[in-house]
């Protein structure tokens, strides 16, 4: 899957489009899942990669900050993301916890953050361009960006999920 492409022209229809794909992605996630087992969870999609369990785990740290940051981007007079690094988030003592937990959070964080994002593209004048500067990539991110990345990160680490299962 292509890298994300900051700079690709967005219009309202194609972040409702990318709304809708992150309040579906619980659902392509869990169905994706019915095909993992204790034999392949601890696959990789390519060597040295994250194992399937990681990525789940990553999807819920990495989609609760998203959730967190687009609160900071309606709600606060916040002006940077606070970074994390996720390699080293992903190799950390609850890398191997079974993965139920982070199934459920990404449920009920997706559910919330997707009526978040709904509502928020109601005024898309007072919400949409509202940003917050990554110290680490020195980039401004605006809520379309946020909104559009998510999609395409649900998206990316579905593919590393299927390609590691099937390995």
């Amino acid at each position: 899957m292509p890298g994300f492409d900051w700079d690709a022209p967005t219009s309202m229809e194609d972040l409702l489009n990318c709304v809708l794909q992150i309040q579906q992605f619980p659902d392509k996630l869990t169905r994706v899942l019915k095909l993992v087992s204790d034999k392949n969870r601890f696959n990789t999609y390519r060597e040295g990669g994250w194992t399937v369990t990681q990525i789940i785990h990553h999807l819920m740290d990495a989609h609760l900050n998203a959730y967190i940051r687009t609160k900071h981007i309606l709600a606060q007079d916040t002006k940077e993301i606070q970074p994390y690094d996720e390699n080293l988030w992903a190799d950390q003592i609850d890398r191997e916890f079974p993965i139920e937990s982070s199934v459920i959070a990404i449920i009920g964080i997706h559910q919330r953050w997707s009526l978040l994002l709904l509502e928020a593209l109601k005024q898309p004048i007072e919400h949409l361009v509202k940003q917050l500067h990554h110290p680490e990539s020195k980039r401004d991110v605006s809520l379309s960006d946020l909104i559009r990345l998510y999609a395409w990160h649900g998206e990316h680490h579905l593919k590393q999920i299927e390609t590691a299962i099937i390995q």
